[in-house]
């Protein structure tokens, strides 16, 4: 319905309930034109080769119409649920979508060294990595949902789009 009402895009939200992974996978073939968006992924919920795996893949069965929105959600929900420390949550963020995008372009094997992430782990059996299958697009688009003045600037350096709420 509301692709046929021509609207450009459908986002789902992920909190602590349903996934936004299964839903916009569950989408993608019952639409044709309508953008897909994650409306957010949260970054304590899953590693960020994860997210980017499952976003690649989106975007796959898509054709083409998936769009990432990440965000550090909030420390009742990180540490409560994900048991994941909320601490610098935005500095966590960053670095999880230069990973992300990293991954999606497939350039060269996955290394990262941040103060967040370390990848491979080091002194483990661990090795670097790259996407083993080629993704539609080299590069999908990234928003960040973001509240305060700090993260809306955030959004503004390091993503393609903003996902406010609360906003009046």
């Amino acid at each position: 319905t509301a692709e046929r009402a021509g609207f450009d895009s459908v986002w789902v939200a992920e909190s602590y309930g349903s996934d936004v992974v299964s839903m916009l996978a569950w989408l993608a073939p019952q639409t044709e034109t309508i953008k897909l968006g994650a409306a957010i992924m949260q970054v304590p919920a899953r590693p960020p080769a994860a997210a980017a795996m499952a976003g690649a893949t989106i975007d796959a069965l898509s054709g083409g119409r998936f769009i990432f929105g990440f965000g550090p959600s909030g420390p009742q929900v990180s540490e409560g649920w994900y048991g994941v420390p909320y601490a610098k949550p935005w500095g966590r963020a960053r670095e999880y979508v230069e990973i992300v995008r990293r991954v999606v372009a497939r350039e060269e094997r996955l290394e990262y060294h941040g103060k967040h992430y370390e990848l491979p782990l080091p002194g483990g059996e661990g090795k670097a990595l790259k996407l083993n299958f080629h993704p539609v697009r080299n590069r999908i688009p990234v928003f960040i949902g973001a509240i305060g003045r700090k993260s809306v600037e955030l959004a503004a350096e390091i993503a393609d789009g903003w996902i406010p709420i609360f906003f009046s």
